[in-house]
């Protein structure tokens, strides 16, 4: 076991790797000979969202972190184009790339939705898989953006895609108040926590101000990736473990109440009371309690 001292001042190291020609960043926190465990974050994001539950699992597990293309310190796709397939891609040529399989997976929101989909493209590479609201919009806002003719959903999506075209990322003249908006997107957060998170996700300008890393095109509506029936014949496909959390004041819907987690042939749904989207900022130590008890001895 590491001494107090040496698991504060350890942190992870950068690397890269390239998928689509893309030059895409990840950190990895050592320990090579443990299994396995990818943490994937979700929109506008970065690997280092993480760091409080990687510190906490990096003695059990080799755990690797990536920034999504268009996140962090990962590059954005050329022409701006953000589909869910594309980031499964580059997920798959990590975990090729780095020799993984099989590993366990634990990831937020959209890095939740891409985790599910590799997982149902490939499911003898996934040991166990934790996805903190990952199952996408809910049902009714699906059928908001997508009741309408293809004609229709592409005539949008054009039209958000040139809306973001002409969208400059916000300059803020100093870290704090870069923080300052990030608790006010997250009120659980607490001061540290925001300016962890700000630090990490922000780059400094060259007039000395400073804007958010990710690509305002990952903000862009593709209707045609949330298929409700599509998507839940992937995750039918899915045969490991999956631990599906959600929080009880978050905007994303029930699984259970609305029938998505019915898709899953062997699933546990867990509500967390007191917390919102971001279940493993917000409920830390809960949150902590849940994935052990689900992923159990990683030696097993």
């Amino acid at each position: 076991m590491k001494s107090d001292r040496e698991r504060e001042i350890i942190g992870p190291a950068s690397s890269y790797y390239v998928s689509q020609r893309l030059k895409l960043h990840y950190v990895d926190w050592g320990n090579e000979e443990a299994p396995p465990l990818l943490l994937i974050h979700g929109n506008k994001d970065h690997a280092r969202s993480w760091d409080w539950v990687a510190r906490e699992l990096r003695e059990e597990y080799h755990v690797i972190a990536p920034d999504l293309r268009g996140h962090g310190d990962s590059a954005w796709a050329i022409g701006g184009h953000y589909m869910i397939n594309e980031f499964v891609l580059d997920i798959a040529q990590l975990i090729s790339t780095l020799g993984l399989q099989p590993l366990t997976i634990l990831a937020h929101s959209l890095g939740g939705a891409v985790a599910l989909q590799y997982a149902s493209v490939y499911p003898e590479h996934i040991r166990k898989l934790v996805a903190v609201e990952g199952l996408g919009p809910p049902p009714k806002m699906i059928r908001e953006h997508t009741d309408a003719p293809s004609w229709k959903l592409i005539s949008n999506w054009i039209d958000q895609v040139r809306k973001l075209s002409s969208r400059q990322p916000r300059r803020y003249p100093d870290i704090d108040a870069a923080a300052q908006r990030m608790q006010e997107e997250n009120s659980f957060l607490s001061p540290e926590q925001a300016r962890h998170l700000t630090v990490h996700g922000v780059a400094r300008n060259e007039d000395g101000t400073f804007s958010w890393k990710f690509d305002n095109y990952t903000r862009a509506f593709y209707p045609q990736s949330f298929q409700p029936e599509e998507r839940k014949a992937m995750w039918k496909r899915i045969t490991c473990p999956t631990l599906l959390i959600r929080g009880s004041e978050s905007w994303a819907s029930d699984p259970e109440e609305d029938g998505r987690a019915d898709a899953f042939q062997d699933a546990t749904l867990v509500n967390v009371e007191g917390a919102g989207h971001w279940v493993h900022h917000d409920r830390l130590p809960e949150f902590l309690t849940l994935v052990r008890n689900f992923l159990g001895d990683p030696a097993d």
